[in-house]
């Protein structure tokens, strides 16, 4: 397994306890603060191309490694389309993603791509067998059409999403039903794990997952308050939970690839005027505002990288 440190952000700079450990596991360390600040929210294709390039030249993997990488912010996470490309340039085998979130990130973006429109691009991927999407309790859920989800992947078979926990979704387009929710009155009703039970789901999501081969990639803020800190709103799910999905994945399944976001940082956003007004404006809506104690920060997340880090470095080769 290759490490990477990918510092978009000073996220992991603020964490010197575990860049340390990871330098001393091998690690890879990228930087390029000016592309992050490029694209931090959202990234055009110049922008997200240079990105790809640094990517692929500065830390190649051997023709049979998996790569691990930590990049920061969950402003980033449309990064994690251009990882999966890389990935599967190696692996040319069938792939299920599964992307443990408390956003969907499914929403329509033209010329570019989005922190929440990510889903889209990797399903464009041949190999890309499904996405299994888990851990949502946002309110993005709440009427995803006005939100700009692009629902047709979840009605053809080819995403499913299993909410932490989740009130049903109005829509105004019939999307039939699938093994993740049933649409009912103008509603998706939503299978989700809290419903199902932790352990049962365990069993669910095994069960789904078709090949081999998967791809994973953590957001932080499906966790809880006390086991993250993050730019975007949290969810409900437990740390030793993640931990236990995933050892539970990596023993049934070959994991070709996994990353991570959701460590806090400050936002800088870099273009023209117009575009960081825009992407300032959509934080303020989109981003809840909190004092946070840099210290407690800095405390969580370590322990939290910690930790994925010891369990993903035994799944992957």
């Amino acid at each position: 397994m290759q490490l990477l440190l990918l510092h978009l952000d000073d996220a992991l700079e603020l964490q010197p306890d575990f860049v340390r450990s990871c330098m001393m596991a091998g690690a890879h360390e990228v930087s390029d603060k000016e592309s992050g600040s490029a694209i931090r929210l959202w990234g055009r294709r110049q922008a997200l191309d240079a990105v790809w390039r640094n990517l692929a030249k500065a830390a190649p993997l051997a023709r049979e490694g998996s790569r691990l990488c930590f990049m920061g912010s969950g402003d980033f996470h449309h990064v994690t389309a251009l990882l999966l490309s890389l990935a599967l340039e190696r692996c040319r085998q069938p792939v299920t993603v599964i992307h443990i979130d408390n956003h969907p990130d499914w929403v329509h973006f033209a010329n570019g791509m989005h922190c929440g429109s990510w889903i889209n691009k990797a399903l464009e991927q041949p190999l890309v067998k499904k996405v299994i999407t888990l851990g949502v309790c946002s309110h993005d859920l709440k009427s995803p059409e006005r939100k700009g989800a692009n629902l047709v992947p979840l009605s053809d078979g080819r995403l499913e999403l299993y909410p932490y926990m989740h009130p049903p979704s109005k829509v105004k387009s019939s999307y039939g039903s699938g093994p993740s929710f049933s649409q009912i009155d103008g509603a998706l009703h939503w299978q989700s794990i809290s419903e199902l039970g932790e352990a049962n789901f365990v069993d669910k999501l095994l069960g789904r997952i078709q090949t081999e081969a998967v791809y994973v990639t953590i957001d932080k803020d499906v966790l809880s308050d006390a086991d993250a800190v993050t730019n975007w709103d949290q969810g409900c799910m437990q740390l030793p939970y993640v931990l236990w999905l995933l050892s539970e994945i990596g023993e049934h399944h070959r994991v070709i690839g996994a990353d991570v976001t959701g460590d806090y940082s400050t936002p800088q956003y870099g273009g023209d005027f117009y575009t960081r007004t825009m992407k300032k404006a959509e934080v303020l809506i989109d981003q809840p505002f909190r004092r946070r104690d840099m210290m407690a920060t800095r405390n969580i997340n370590s322990a939290a990288n910690h930790a994925l880090l010891e369990v993903l470095s035994e799944l992957m080769p």
